[in-house]
């Protein structure tokens, strides 16, 4: 421990400012009650330039008169004090680049956020127009279904006698249109006679081996090279 003691000159100038002790003294620069310890024993050689400057400014002096007021050695010279406020200046301005800098960088996030929210709303308004094209171009497929086999059913309900295949034109054609352009592929036909697939074919009931005769009783479905549905079989 050091054997000078400024407790009475750090007092002196505390109360010139209005400061009355020295928890007050440390919250007001920031400066923790060891680094104050410090100065009151003269030990200004293990302090930071930056929490004297800290405390210079709270005590309202300048840092040339808070180190010949604390120091217990010889005074620096004006070279060397010069030095040490340099240093300080451009401590300072390397600080107040990096707020500068992050201030720029979060202007940038600020702006990607917006950016951002616009893209998702663009995407949302292009889903929300495919989709109605998609609604739109479906029903202009089944427009003969949709205008034609109203009548056509209520005609059939007027005249039991009338044979229901002739009703099969209004549903099959629009239905067979409407899964060409989407790219669909019937898998095999109804009461078709094939070789049993389970890649492409459920069996319904019963037990039997890949190759096997099979009948069709639903069909299947296919786009492209992705299976939507597999055709249901029974064994013959």
């Amino acid at each position: 421990m050091s054997p000078t003691d400024f407790t009475e000159k750090l007092q002196n100038l505390m109360l010139l400012v209005g400061i009355d002790s020295f928890k007050a003294l440390g919250k007001n620069s920031g400066v923790s009650e060891r680094q104050i310890l410090r100065i009151r024993r003269g030990e200004l050689h293990q302090m930071r330039v930056e929490v004297l400057l800290a405390l210079a400014e709270v005590l309202q002096i300048s840092l040339n008169e808070l180190i010949a007021t604390f120091s217990p050695i010889n005074i620096p010279d004006s070279r060397t004090i010069s030095q040490i406020e340099n240093y300080s200046n451009q401590q300072l301005t390397d600080q107040k680049s990096k707020i500068q800098s992050l201030e720029s960088l979060q202007q940038e996030v600020a702006i990607l956020q917006q950016e951002y929210l616009r893209l998702q709303q663009q995407l949302e308004e292009q889903k929300y127009s495919l989709l109605q094209e998609f609604k739109l171009s479906s029903l202009q497929s089944l427009e003969s279904l949709l205008l034609q086999f109203p009548s056509a059913a209520q005609k059939a309900r007027e005249n039991p006698k009338l044979a229901a295949v002739n009703l099969l034109p209004l549903v099959q054609k629009p239905l067979e249109k409407l899964l060409s352009e989407w790219g669909i592929e019937t898998i095999a036909a109804v009461g078709a006679e094939i070789p049993y697939n389970p890649q492409e074919h459920q069996l319904l009931e019963g037990n039997i081996e890949p190759g096997d005769t099979v009948k069709v009783r639903y069909i299947g479905y296919r786009q492209a090279e992705k299976l939507l549905y597999r055709a249901k079989v029974v064994p013959l």
